[in-house]
């Protein structure tokens, strides 16, 4: 399994070098982001390891930039940074599945404490249940009507967009998509598509 990365998104240089200073002084791998748009040209599902996130940056905020990576069936694990202690957005962010909420001045110990929970969590999610040999093992189980469903909601296409790609009643799609998450282990779409694209990646 490829060696995990901490990856630091911030718009202020200093915060990014002083983070990645701590990051690196434990010896964890890190790469840093001066903006969320950079973080995404390059972002890899697939890859290993936690974001650690500051919460107010321009064009597109921490949060943002937390419900865009869910809406694409990320599960990347998030540590918050900022210099409010803003405690409608901190419940927010946390309701929404972020690991910490960690508000500057921080202690570096704090910082890291909250860095390897990510960590620890981000194995965790990897062992189940879109990695390795045993969800391909399931996906093999899908009839041929089951995988192009599937395909087509990994995709992006809704129910009724289905029903018209390939000519059957949303119903009956539903009835499909709800036989596909029991046969695969997953509980929603966001679910389902994070384990394909995983699956896929770890594929040789």
């Amino acid at each position: 399994m490829a060696e995990p990365t901490v990856f630091i998104v911030d718009d202020h240089e200093g915060v990014r070098d002083s983070i990645a200073e701590l990051v690196d002084s434990v010896g964890l791998r890190h790469a840093s982001f001066p903006s969320a748009a950079a973080f995404l040209d390059g972002f890899d599902p697939a890859a290993p390891g936690c974001l650690v996130l500051d919460v107010r940056m321009a064009h597109m905020s921490g949060p943002q930039l937390q419900e865009r990576l869910a809406a694409m069936g990320a599960r990347l694990p998030i540590v918050f940074v900022s210099a409010h202690a803003d405690i409608d957005v901190a419940v927010r962010t946390i309701r929404n599945g972020a690991v910490d909420f960690v508000t500057k001045p921080y202690r570096d110990q704090q910082l890291l404490d909250s860095i390897n929970e990510a960590l620890a969590r981000d194995v965790a999610d990897r062992a189940t249940p879109g990695a390795g040999g045993a969800f391909g093992a399931k996906l093999a189980t899908l009839s041929a009507r089951e995988r192009q469903v599937t395909d087509l909601v990994v995709a992006g296409q809704s129910s009724k967009a289905v029903a018209r790609t390939l000519g059957i009643s949303p119903r009956t799609v539903e009835l499909h998509r709800g036989h596909v998450f029991e046969k695969l282990g997953v509980k929603s779409v966001a679910e389902l598509v994070r384990a394909v694209v995983e699956h896929r990646a770890l594929r040789p």
